[in-house]
């Protein structure tokens, strides 16, 4: 088969692009679960009391516990995410997580992540980010929940067990509970009426 350049360019022009379906989630799970996982660890890293005697001046109350909250999100939130376990339920903490960091540190510093002040012989200087990044962590991390956390993922090894059984169990005859979690036996009476 001949593919011109322009057979080639109409195929990867609209989307989805020729992928298996699913495989959107997995740069989003890698780059969110890792993002967020870094950023608990690095709290750790620095002692998590320098980040939590910073809470206060930013307006934050029981500075202690929601430190403590916070880097458990972070950490717990980076791991799920990247493993594909639990992704609407790990998601609302550090969605919460996003807002706070948006409302008290990045709003005043505007839209931009990344504003490039001055450059010299050590390196590229940044201002104060905004929150942009946030954003797109959110929007991230909300995609994930509407399309789910597609292959390679814990959830998708769940939901193809699930479908299993409930297809073994309709070609036994059975319907599953989704309550109780099990399957019961039905009988089905045909042509006695």
């Amino acid at each position: 088969m001949h593919m011109t350049l322009a057979s080639v360019l109409r195929r990867l022009a609209f989307v989805p692009l020729p992928a298996p379906p699913g495989f959107f989630a997995l740069p989003l799970r890698f780059v969110m679960g890792y993002g967020f996982l870094e950023h608990g660890y690095a709290k750790l890293a620095r002692g998590p009391d320098v980040f939590i005697a910073i809470l206060p001046a930013i307006g934050i109350p029981f500075s202690s516990f929601l430190g403590w909250a916070t880097i458990v999100i972070e950490v717990i939130g980076g791991l799920l995410i990247l493993l594909g376990a639990f992704v609407p339920l790990a998601s609302l903490p550090m969605i919460v997580v996003l807002l706070v960091a948006i409302l008290t540190v990045h709003l005043p510093n505007g839209f931009s992540s990344i504003k490039l002040v001055a450059y010299d012989g050590s390196g590229a200087h940044f201002g104060r980010p905004g929150y942009e990044t946030d954003l797109l962590y959110l929007a991230a991390l909300l995609a994930l929940c509407f399309g789910g956390a597609g292959p390679l993922s814990l959830d998708d090894y769940v939901s193809a067990r699930r479908r299993a059984e409930r297809s073994a169990a309709a070609n036994q005859g059975r319907v599953p509970d989704r309550e109780a979690g099990s399957v019961y036996a039905i009988t089905i009476k045909r042509g006695s009426q």
